[in-house]
């Protein structure tokens, strides 16, 4: 087509924010200073390789995701403890804080909860900012590998996709059948992941990640979490996922209890006080 006399003014408009958070509660960072105090491990879980598992984190807690060996990327799933039906929201978690998370930043549960599940509150990838290829890493992005994708692009079965341990390590965790599990599991954290835009065509890339034996990031548990996560089949994601090809290692997730409990003022946040009957009619 044409292009038109004047282009160049139309691609000069400034952009707008979508969702201006200056109203948006901050997180009292404070209330994780007994991170700095070696708080003990109350649970803890290794996930496989190209596998998942689940575990329970109590409200005030925090979960600790560690690399324990090599470079190696992971897709979590949060749920509500009592409810499956309240899960994160990735969409709205980049809408609200950007394509990448980090500390300070948090994780929101779909609509029509719509509260924190989580505050990202260390990280030591923290150091790695934006790559020149606009690479960052903690992205909210990506679905998570899956069978479907897989079969669509390429013919082939593969069952150690992230979707598929997502699934089996909620059906283990919950007793459900993996028909109804696998409903329940939706897009992800990128935990650990390096990802990004192309500049050219604004094609979704990845490349190998920072993470190294010991790096990890923590989440505070702002409401009774159910988190399940998968060592991605991708190990750190510099070549391929969805099969078996790549290196993997094995990741943990680790409970962490604040000593005498959550800090004074604790308090759980409330869902969204948006009155729903009005939208129905």
């Amino acid at each position: 087509m044409t292009e038109p006399e004047d282009a160049d003014a139309r691609r000069a408009v400034a952009p707008v924010i979508c969702y201006p958070t200056d109203a948006l509660p901050q997180p009292d960072m404070g209330r994780t200073v007994w991170l700095r105090d070696n708080p003990a491990t109350t649970a803890s879980v290794t996930v496989p390789p190209r596998d998942g598992r689940a575990i329970r984190v109590p409200a005030g807690h925090v979960l600790r995701i560690v690399c324990p060996e090599g470079p190696q990327v992971g897709d979590l799933n949060l749920f509500a403890a009592d409810d499956l039906n309240e899960r994160f929201y990735s969409g709205k978690t980049r809408a609200l804080h950007g394509t990448h998370v980090g500390i300070g930043d948090r994780l929101w549960s779909c609509l029509p909860y719509l509260r924190p599940m989580a505050t990202v509150v260390g990280d030591s990838l923290a150091w790695y900012g934006v790559d020149d290829w606009g690479g960052r890493v903690h992205d909210v992005i990506g679905t998570r590998c899956d069978p479907y994708t897989g079969r669509l692009l390429g013919g082939g079965d593969y069952h150690h996709c992230c979707h598929s341990n997502l699934t089996r390590a909620l059906a283990d965790a919950t007793g459900l059948p993996l028909s109804q599990a696998e409903l329940s599991v939706h897009d992800v954290l990128n935990v650990f992941m390096c990802t990004g835009f192309t500049r050219e065509d604004g094609r979704y890339f990845m490349k190998a990640s920072p993470v190294r034996a010991g790096d990890r990031l923590d989440l505070l548990a702002e409401i009774d979490l159910l988190a399940v996560l998968s060592a991605c089949p991708g190990g750190d994601c510099g070549t391929v996922h969805s099969s078996d090809a790549a290196r993997c290692h094995p990741l943990r997730m680790d409970v962490l209890a604040p000593p005498g409990g959550p800090p004074a003022g604790w308090q759980r946040p409330e869902t969204s006080g948006y009155d729903r009957s009005h939208g129905r009619g």
